[in-house]
């Protein structure tokens, strides 16, 4: 039996409490890993993700069988993407969602930007591995609290269109 395929697709205001919901559940090991409840997505507010949902950002969401099992978004500012809260819900983590959110949001982004930026903790060697492994590097890194240092990253992309 094959496994089943995972629809990516665009988030709208509707989703915005599952996207909640998968946000804290997939961040609650962050938490724990940098010793800090307190980290922006475990306390953003349903309203804040209904705003961001209804806004100009591009928020992309995983389905399976119709439960929402991830979610990205990103914002812009000039040429560049800024790519934030890639989340997997953590009982599907390791079987490449998060990979699939990235891929179709930088396919989606293509002739709009010519970069993607992010970051991500410095402890968080599974994220730096996908991000490495999607084709960003490292920019710069950010000591933003005691306990935590932000290494930002950038992609270039290829305009949509020039590829043969």
């Amino acid at each position: 039996m094959s496994e089943p395929t995972v629809a990516i697709e665009r988030a709208g205001p509707a989703d915005a409490g599952e996207v909640l919901t998968v946000q804290r559940a997939a961040y609650l090991g962050e938490a724990q890993l940098y010793g800090d409840p307190f980290i922006p997505p475990l306390v953003e507010s349903l309203e804040q993700i209904r705003k961001v949902l209804a806004g100009d950002a591009v928020v992309l969401k995983a389905v399976l069988d119709g439960r929402l099992v991830g979610a990205v978004r990103a914002q812009f500012s000039d040429h560049t993407c800024l790519v934030g809260r890639l989340v997997v819900v953590p009982d599907m983590q390791g079987r490449g969602i998060g990979e699939s959110l990235m891929r179709a949001l930088e396919r989606e982004v293509a002739g709009r930007v010519e970069a993607c930026v992010l970051f991500t903790g410095h402890l968080s060697e599974t994220n730096l591995r996908l991000y490495r492994r999607l084709g960003y590097t490292e920019t710069h890194r950010e000591r933003v609290a005691a306990h935590l240092i932000l290494v930002h990253m950038r992609k270039p992309l290829v305009p949509a269109g020039t590829l043969g």
